[in-house]
């Protein structure tokens, strides 16, 4: 895998769209290297059982029912990349069907660079995803009836043992932690089947917008404000669910994330990352605030209707939604 590989993939490109998602893909990963996924079987059942673990105590502390995806995958990092890129393919199809340039070959190749970079950036630093298959064509519909499964849930694991020994943790502790995370978000959608059609539908109005050359704000204010829900609630989950205190492992992701270097915080801002440790914080204020108050059951009432969502003004205001919602 080489710089020279990717770059040949983005001068191989076909097709007269805005964007060539296959050199994509192929860029993406020729700049990545995949990782080794010669998982022992000690990890093998590690992975299981934290993932089973997780469920458990998330039912036992949350009182909310769910399902795990029947996806669960151990990933490389090529991996992630080609599980994600239909996902990329399917957000940007609005903008890509009201797409027009003076050069397009140009515009094309400055596109499918951008979002190869992405993918790239990415599928380098993930670790674990709870993918709910947003904006997914034929979600849960297998055409006969049948569910075809409408989430996902993954782990890549090169990622996971290389920021572990960066971290100085035992790697066994801190997949432990990341699988806890990602089976609350599992938790969340499952209490809230209405969830994925709430995000969904402010996303492709706020992308269509885009396509539009307008700007949506409301839609992506509601959006922003459901994900701080999201968010908020899956650490207020974690605080009771995980079997030990983790406030270190959070502190040293932290302080690893402001020693990178100038580019990869740029990247990381484009990406919108800072504003997912924003709708952390300000999502687990609101929470803890709500707890004390009325206990976590009082705080599962969020997952009722999308009528009982806070709003931009209650996430600042808990007791304002207690008074409207509680």
């Amino acid at each position: 895998m080489s710089l020279y590989d990717s770059v040949r993939a983005l001068a191989e490109m076909s097709g007269n769209g805005p964007i060539d998602w296959g050199a994509v893909a192929e860029a993406a990963k020729a700049s990545t290297e995949p990782g080794s996924l010669a998982l022992t079987d000690r990890e093998r059942r590690g992975y299981a059982s934290d993932v089973r673990d997780a469920r458990t105590q998330v039912r036992s502390v949350g009182g909310v029912t769910f399902s795990l995806p029947d996806q669960i995958e151990v990933q490389h990092r090529h991996h992630w990349i080609d599980a994600n890129v239909a996902t990329f393919e399917r957000v940007m199809r609005p903008i890509e069907d009201h797409a027009q340039g003076l050069f397009p070959g140009f515009a094309r190749m400055a596109n499918t660079g951008s979002m190869a970079l992405a993918l790239a950036f990415l599928g380098g630093n993930v670790l674990g995803q709870y993918d709910p298959l947003l904006l997914a064509e034929g979600n849960g519909d297998g055409g006969d009836g049948s569910d075809t499964g409408d989430h996902a849930l993954y782990f890549v694991h090169p990622n996971i043992g290389r920021v572990a020994d960066e971290l100085d943790v035992p790697v066994e502790r801190f997949r432990r932690w990341i699988a806890f995370h990602e089976v609350t978000h599992a938790a969340e959608f499952g209490a809230a089947p209405w969830l994925s059609d709430h995000l969904e539908a402010r996303m492709q109005r706020g992308i269509e917008a885009l396509a539009e050359g307008d700007l949506d704000r409301e839609a992506f204010r509601e959006l922003n404000v459901a994900m701080t829900a999201v968010e908020g609630y899956a650490e207020l989950l974690m605080d009771e669910a995980f079997d030990e205190e983790y406030e270190d492992l959070r502190r040293k992701l932290d302080e690893r994330r402001q020693g990178r270097g100038p580019v990869t915080r740029l990247i990381g801002r484009v990406l919108g990352l800072g504003m997912k440790r924003r709708q952390y914080v300000r999502g687990k204020a609101f929470f803890t605030d709500v707890v004390a108050d009325r206990g976590i059951e009082g705080a599962s009432a969020v997952w009722r209707s999308p009528e009982h969502l806070p709003t931009d003004e209650e996430l600042d205001e808990p007791q304002q939604w207690l008074a409207r919602v509680v």
